[in-house]
């Protein structure tokens, strides 16, 4: 008799069906449809709605970190897609599950989804009345899709792209991407109510059904019963294993620990090193999980108006800080000290990383106040100047008090505004201006996602932008690898954003809760939210006799 080979998931033991699994989210959830802007608005539509492809619950965490916001092809499967082909250079071929269906809620009523759903949803998003070259207004990526020319159903299962580009590898690239966009909405609730952006009019074919939601407070989904999909690690077990997900909405971090202190969250993300290495001494039994997902909080500025398009001021303001000092001082040494770049340093072999910059460029990253003052006067400050930040309430304002101390020491009377993160996009679209900084919690560094995107990071610069171009024809690894390098020095040396530190993120789950390891698209919720929280939270479990005999 063979013996079995063992997978790397056995020893998270045998899957259970039941129990309730509860996530903290650390700001309101405002977006429940695919088609409006995702950039500022978080949202779990990913719950109940499924994407053409995911990552591929077979690969373990010790082949691909799937804590990193990219995913190369070779670590993704199909979802609601079975398969793919490219016919020609342009026509790029979708092959659909059969069997998929609408949950049962009415106007879809449980019936079976085609391929005039995806023909649907790639039109309402990118190609209103069927013309692609004006996509949706209110969308994020309008200029995702710049080179589709048509999506049309060849049958009931079929679906084919037509593309402009013959590069086959911006095609994968476009429409596989980990952006909320790519979440199916059900075509008969737009057409009853004109969007899904009502959570009562959510509906999708995920695993999960949207039950309730009470704004600034929670969240719940029920198991969906007639629910399509099957365990790969198991594929005689059906989905989903969990009969509840509950959102919890607590935007004060230290409320939220103490909620997980108490055996009342099962998982959330930990912003600080320093509170996530404290929650093991009260709770040992925590599961502590690197998750190099949020980039840290900078100061950023109009690059192009305004006082700060001097670099001299920008200058003087990196020299003022004391990096080393902020590493040892306030992250107790958890943190390396150097000051974090477009890409994170969690991308080996991508990027341009500290290590690698030349002497000079360090020297202008390197704790300096006389040089600093010196450059103020040079800029036509020499008495000092007075500064203006708005930040966001959900950032590290106790980080941000420390810059203000070191800015005044150089002479920057440095002014502080905090804004609700439910009034942020508000801020951001009538009241910003080219003299203000802004401080919020996802910056312009330490990014993980696809090295293409991070190359236009700053696309208000003509260079930058240009090196953008280039990455977006999907050259080879080689020239993308030098693209990017290239993108993270220009921001350094023009310092086009005040760097401060990439400390290192951290998930925290209760150890009865299985199958995590720090998947981003699962249960992040900054960057709009997690993607993929269908797919993973149909496959996540509870131990519940673990849970019980731990007393909870």
């Amino acid at each position: 008799m063979n013996k079995k080979v063992e997978e790397w998931w056995d020893k998270l033991g045998k899957p259970q069906y039941g129990g309730e699994l509860v996530i903290r989210a650390n700001r309101n959830l405002e977006n429940f449809d695919p088609y409006f802007d995702e950039s500022n608005l978080c949202s779990i539509q990913g719950a109940w709605m499924e994407r053409l492809v995911c990552d591929d619950w077979t690969v373990g965490p010790a082949t691909w970190n799937f804590g990193l916001g990219w995913h190369p092809a070779q670590y993704k499967k199909g979802q609601l897609a079975e398969s793919w082909e490219f016919t020609d250079s342009h026509t790029h071929v979708v092959h659909l599950r059969k069997g998929v269906h609408w949950q049962n809620i009415p106007p879809a009523n449980g019936r079976e989804f085609t391929a005039d759903d995806v023909v649907f949803h790639f039109k309402r998003l990118y190609g209103p009345d069927g013309d692609f070259s004006k996509p949706s207004p209110a969308h994020v990526d309008v200029n995702s899709f710049p080179d589709l020319i048509s999506v049309t159903a060849a049958d009931r299962y079929t679906v084919v792209f037509k593309f402009k580009t013959a590069n086959t590898e911006s095609i994968m690239w476009t429409l596989y991407n980990f952006s909320l966009s790519q979440c199916m909405e059900n075509s008969e609730a737009v057409r009853k109510w004109g969007d899904v952006g009502d959570w009562h009019h959510a509906i999708g074919t995920g695993p999960f059904i949207l039950q309730d939601f009470v704004p600034g407070k929670s969240a719940d989904l029920i198991r969906n019963p007639d629910y399509w999909g099957h365990d790969e690690r198991y594929p005689q077990n059906g989905l989903p294993y969990l009969d509840k997900v509950r959102y919890l909405i607590i935007p004060d971090e230290d409320a939220a620990l103490e909620l997980m202190r108490a055996g009342k969250i099962d998982v959330m993300y930990v912003g600080s090193p320093v509170k996530a290495q404290a929650m093991l001494k009260t709770n040992p039994d925590l599961q502590l999980i690197p998750a190099g997902v949020a980039p840290p909080p900078s100061l950023q500025m109009s690059m192009n108006e305004g006082r700060f398009s001097d670099i001299r001021i920008r200058k003087a303001m990196q020299m003022a800080i004391d990096l080393p000092a902020i590493a040892k001082s306030y992250y107790k040494g958890l943190v390396a000290p150097y000051p974090a770049t477009v890409t994170s340093r969690l991308m080996k072999g991508w990027g341009f990383p500290y290590e690698d910059w030349p002497q000079d460029l360090k020297d202008e990253y390197a704790y300096n106040p006389p040089a600093a003052k010196q450059l103020l006067t040079d800029a036509g400050y020499p008495d000092g100047m007075k500064a203006s930040v708005v930040a966001n309430s959900s950032a590290d304002l106790n980080m941000l008090q420390i810059i203000k101390s070191y800015f005044l020491n150089v002479g920057i009377d440095l002014q502080i505004r905090t804004i609700a993160p439910d009034a942020w996009n508000t801020f951001m679209e009538k009241e910003r201006n080219a003299d203000q900084l802004l401080y919020h919690a996802y910056g312009p560094f330490g990014h993980s996602f696809e090295p293409q995107k991070q190359v236009g990071r700053f696309r208000a610069d003509p260079i930058t932008n240009a090196l953008f171009l280039k990455a977006s024809a999907m050259p080879g690894e080689a020239e993308l690898r030098q693209l990017l390098r290239d993108a993270n020095e220009r921001a350094a040396r023009q310092h086009f954003a005040i760097s401060i530190l990439e400390p290192q993120g951290y998930a925290l789950c209760q150890p009865w809760f299985k199958g995590f390891s720090g998947q981003i698209h699962s249960v992040w919720m900054n960057g709009g939210g997690p993607c993929m929280a269908s797919f993973y939270l149909g496959r996540f479990w509870i131990d519940r006799q673990l849970k019980q005999s731990m007393g909870y």
